[in-house]
């Protein structure tokens, strides 16, 4: 279903000076006069801000320009009353690549919502691995050859909307008065967030969705990188713009160097602090990292950030460690409680992140399907968005680990 917001003002725009560039994955213009309409639930357009609010939805810009009008306008004509970009050209005065650039910024900003049902319900990938791990799973179809660049990009952008989806669901039950008893004195809601690269990539893919009260707090510590990586606090600053939130860094390493120093540390007043706010979260967004190396995965920044020495490496490989979640290494089975290194580790452990009702965990490429296989083993994750290829992967895993 594609659902549309409409502008504070009904005023039709005037046309205005087209954008200079057409942006990436914008829809290819279609040959002719008439376009099929598209083969979806159908589209609704808002007649007015106030009647299309919801729980959770933008509130209305101090300033509408007609820019913001003619994005509305081309998304009504091009999804709701299915005009070809040629009729929305002419209509607005502008050429086709402007047109796309309009209903690409309207996608962006949530003007334009598009939700898809799958169908027949749940495919079988999905239900294997609800049947196996006990998790909520969204497998992302990603074509074959690609880079696992591009194969990141696709799973982040489609965890994206699944994470402001279920951000959205969660504040208005916060809103409604249905937080449990004993869920933290922040108000709002609370979710928590790991960093690594791949939530650098879902944090870049956001859109423009503000809720109110919501606050983001960063779950494991990311200070002191050797090596320069893909930043927490961009990370961080990214979603707080998106979702209009309020965010809370969390200023420690991703492991001490003595497990002495973390726990002192964590008698801090200002480190109890955040890890009470992170304690009060209802979702979680994390990814999960590899130690493989030589499997044409990205370089997952735990290990290749300088985070962890050489020594800690040939220990963690020695213990039998394939990958971690919130920078708490896990084993090829899922155990880690007894990994020495965990005891120097900032991010919540499995145990911590059970108490999070929904624990969204999002992986890209087969180089992470022993990581990712070890995650469900550890039950850190209610939801997995996952592509095809690494999906296939896991379930083999697990059909090789319970063949005698």
């Amino acid at each position: 279903m594609r659902t549309m917001q409409s502008p504070p003002s009904a005023q039709s725009a005037q046309p205005a000076p087209s954008a200079q560039s057409v942006p990436r994955g914008g829809p290819s213009a279609s040959r002719g006069g008439t376009r099929k309409p598209p083969a979806l639930d159908g589209a609704t357009a808002a007649g007015a801000a106030g009647s299309a609010g919801s729980a959770g939805a933008a509130p209305v810009p101090e300033r509408v320009t007609a820019e913001d009008r003619r994005v509305f306008e081309a998304a009504s004509m091009y999804y709701a009353q299915a005009e070809t970009m040629e009729v929305i050209a002419r209509h607005l005065g502008c050429s086709r690549s402007t047109v796309s650039r309009l209903l690409a910024r309207a996608r962006r900003e949530g003007v334009v919502r598009i939700e898809l049902s799958r169908p027949g319900g749940t495919g079988g990938l999905e239900a294997r691995f609800g049947t196996e791990f006990g998790v909520r799973a969204h497998i992302v179809p990603v074509r074959e050859g690609t880079t696992e660049i591009h194969r990141l990009q696709q799973v982040a952008a489609v965890a994206a909307s699944r994470f402001v989806e279920l951000v959205g669901e969660l504040a208005q039950t916060a809103a409604g008065g249905g937080e449990p008893e004993g869920a933290g004195s922040t108000p709002g809601l609370v979710v928590g967030a790991a960093w690594g690269t791949t939530m650098s990539e879902v944090a870049a893919a956001l859109p423009a969705r503000r809720v109110p009260g919501l606050t983001i707090v960063q779950l494991n510590g990311a200070s002191d990188p050797v090596h320069e990586g893909p930043s927490a606090g961009q990370m961080l600053s990214l979603m707080g713009e998106s979702l209009g939130a309020r965010t809370i860094g969390f200023p420690v390493p991703a492991f001490f160097d003595r497990a002495a120093t973390r726990r002192a540390m964590w008698q801090e007043r200002s480190i109890k602090r955040v890890l009470s706010v992170a304690a009060a979260a209802r979702l979680a967004v994390f990814g999960v990292g590899t130690l493989e190396t030589g499997t044409g995965a990205l370089p997952s920044q735990v290990y290749a950030g300088g985070h962890l020495t050489r020594s800690d490496l040939a220990t963690a490989r020695r213990e039998g460690v394939v990958g971690d979640v919130c920078t708490v290494l896990l084993r090829g089975d899922g155990t880690w409680s007894d990994i020495d290194l965990n005891a120097r580790a900032t991010g919540p452990t499995p145990v911590r992140l059970a108490g999070i009702p929904r624990r969204l965990c999002v992986v890209a490429g087969t180089g992470k399907a022993g990581a990712c296989f070890a995650a469900l083993r550890a039950r850190v994750a209610t939801d997995l968005i996952v592509d095809d290829a690494t999906a296939r992967a896991v379930l083999s895993l697990s059909q090789r680990k319970e063949t005698p």
